[in-house]
């Protein structure tokens, strides 16, 4: 029989960390966003993320799907911090001996908190060396000015830079797909920076992505 003392840690049943309701508490007095451990959070209206799109378009060209992705980069390594630390004191276990369904858990709802729409991991081409991240209601491609291209540079800097924490190798992104484009979701393609380097021609000359990663995998 299993005992209850054995399912508590700290006198406590562990649930889902990034829960909508536990996780985020605001102060409408003061006007302010916190989670669950009291750390700020800060909300940003459609109009800001509108304005970064124009601002900078209107200031770089086309460097600023480099500046986005390396603010995304930036973003993401302190995004993969704080979300180690928060996972370890919950459950009292490191990320690294975390088993895998419940580090997808927690991390799909971590992007559902903070209302980054829904994230799902597909492992179909792992054993290639590569990683397909599927993201769906984006408020970064919702945004985004519609063009032909791939916009979600940001989303690929925070990919990158997270996955690149989490597993200590240098892994670089590309998204093959967009919702700004009229695709029914995301995709993103993680994997070594030399392994994608021809992804970024394939993704300019509108290959889908499907034929993108055929090609991948044949090289």
């Amino acid at each position: 029989m299993i005992s209850v003392a054995d399912l508590l840690t700290n006198n406590r049943v562990p649930g889902d960390y990034f829960a909508i309701d536990a996780y985020v508490k605001g102060d409408l007095e003061l006007g302010l966003l916190e989670n669950r451990r009291g750390d700020r959070l800060l909300a940003l209206p459609e109009t800001l993320i509108q304005a970064i799109y124009s601002g900078l378009q209107k200031e770089t060209g086309q460097a600023s799907r480099l500046v986005l992705f390396n603010c995304g980069r930036w973003w993401g390594k302190n995004f993969y911090t704080r979300f180690r630390e928060e996972l370890t004191d919950y459950y009292g276990t490191a990320l690294a001996d975390m088993p895998m369904l419940e580090f997808l858990n927690s991390l799909q709802s971590c992007w559902v908190a903070y209302g980054w729409g829904k994230i799902e991991l597909d492992q179909s081409y792992q054993q290639r060396g590569f990683l397909i991240l599927k993201t769906l209601g984006s408020p970064f491609a919702r945004q985004a000015p519609q063009g032909e291209l791939p916009v979600c540079f940001l989303e690929a800097g925070v990919l990158s830079s997270f996955f690149t924490q989490l597993t200590g190798r240098e892994l670089h992104c590309i998204q093959t797909e967009c919702e700004s484009m009229g695709a029914q979701q995301n995709q993103f393609v993680l994997g070594l920076a030399n392994r994608l380097q021809p992804a970024e021609v394939m993704v300019e000359s509108r290959l889908e992505h499907d034929v993108i990663m055929q090609k991948l995998c044949t090289k």
